[in-house]
């Protein structure tokens, strides 16, 4: 039995480029012999307060035990047939951890799915702490794992110029969970218009304003829901904001009746994997994204969602949709679809298997 752990930054089941990517192949692996332990930076108090203003003290703490964990964990880490490590073994200086770490591997599996690393990133807790940041830990990493996942091909083509063993894997939708919607019928008077994300993205929701508040204007009653900032409020348009919940996940974006994934036009957005459209269509719910990175791959224009570059583009795809069930109904259930073959954890469970498993150590 292959023992295999988990070196992740955050805690289990909480942070969406875990929880939606390698974290729902765990029990998949241990059904297939695999022996799973999991090990974060970041424990759950920590996790509790982490992108809260504030907490200095605290935060201070958490990261210095989450160093001591560490330390430990290099006398346990030969134990393991493979080492798989998301991001960073550490957060701060020079990758002296990342080197300890593959040094001691059997077999290290690198997963990236961010352009973490650009030195123009910064934190979303706040500016000091970017600065602090160990960009060049990311780097170190690809040239020295054994295997690297990625998430885009623009990712993945950088990632090849450091390691040859990559895999693109996007991120991935559990569809026995997500299940498609079936009525597309607007019941209420107000069109729902559904966003979810974390509290540090819900600013992309906001390239949206002038587009809502023009439909607005011509008469259309709507209101915007958000999922993941409980506090997100736009001045003159009617939000209903959650907090983001497992509980209730899945029910709220089956609710929406068409999904926002609005972006910058700017370099990192070409490492994300469209994860927001990704969750809309495996649920079902015809999704506008910005016609930018990944959102080419996920997206086939007119066919299972709609790709805007414009205002002008946003406000017509949105009143498109608004007026026409059947339309609603054709992009939604192709949407599901396209997931379902895809973009599901059914499809992409032995390519996760097969990584892992691979026997040989190469060194980089």
């Amino acid at each position: 039995m292959k023992k295999i752990l988990f070196v992740t930054p955050y805690p289990f089941n909480k942070a969406p480029s875990q929880r939606l990517k390698f974290e729902q192949y765990y029990s998949y692996l241990e059904a297939s012999g695999c022996g799973v332990d999991k090990r974060s930076f970041v424990n759950e108090k920590f996790w509790a307060i982490i992108y809260k203003k504030g907490f200095l003290g605290k935060k201070i703490f958490y990261t210095l035990l989450g160093y001591f964990s560490r330390i430990l964990l290099l006398f346990r880490i030969r134990k393991y047939d493979v080492i798989y490590t998301h991001l960073w073994i550490t957060p701060f200086g020079p990758p002296v951890f990342e080197w300890l770490y593959c040094k001691l591997a059997k077999r290290m599996i690198y997963d990236i799915d961010d352009l973490v690393y650009l030195p123009g990133i910064k934190s979303d807790m706040n500016n000091i702490i970017s600065g602090l940041k160990g960009r060049n830990k990311p780097l170190f990493l690809m040239k020295h794992a054994d295997h690297v996942i990625t998430c885009t091909p623009y990712l993945d083509a950088i990632v090849k110029k450091y390691n040859s063993n990559t895999t693109d894997i996007s991120s991935t939708i559990n569809t026995d969970t997500y299940r498609p919607k079936t009525d597309y019928i607007i019941k209420t008077e107000k069109v729902i218009l559904g966003w979810s994300g974390s509290g540090s993205t819900t600013k992309h929701l906001r390239l949206l304003e002038p587009v809502l508040h023009r439909l607005k204007a011509q008469g259309v009653v709507f209101k915007v829901v958000v999922m993941g900032d409980a506090d997100f409020r736009i001045g003159g348009i009617e939000v209903e904001a959650l907090a983001w919940n497992e509980s209730y996940e899945v029910e709220v974006i089956r609710q929406f009746d068409i999904g926002l994934y609005p972006l910058p036009d700017e370099q990192w957005v070409y490492g994300k994997s469209g994860l927001k459209a990704l969750q809309y269509m495996a649920a079902g719910v015809p999704v506008i994204a910005t016609a930018i990175g990944t959102n080419f791959r996920i997206i086939e224009h007119n066919v299972n969602g709609f790709l805007a570059k414009t205002e002008d583009e946003w406000l017509y795809y949105l009143q498109q949709l608004i007026d026409d069930e059947i339309l609603r109904r054709r992009i939604g259930q192709k949407g599901a679809q396209v997931l379902e073959e895809k973009f599901s954890v059914n499809a992409n469970r032995n390519t996760y298997l097969r990584i892992i498993t691979e026997s040989q150590h190469s060194l980089q």
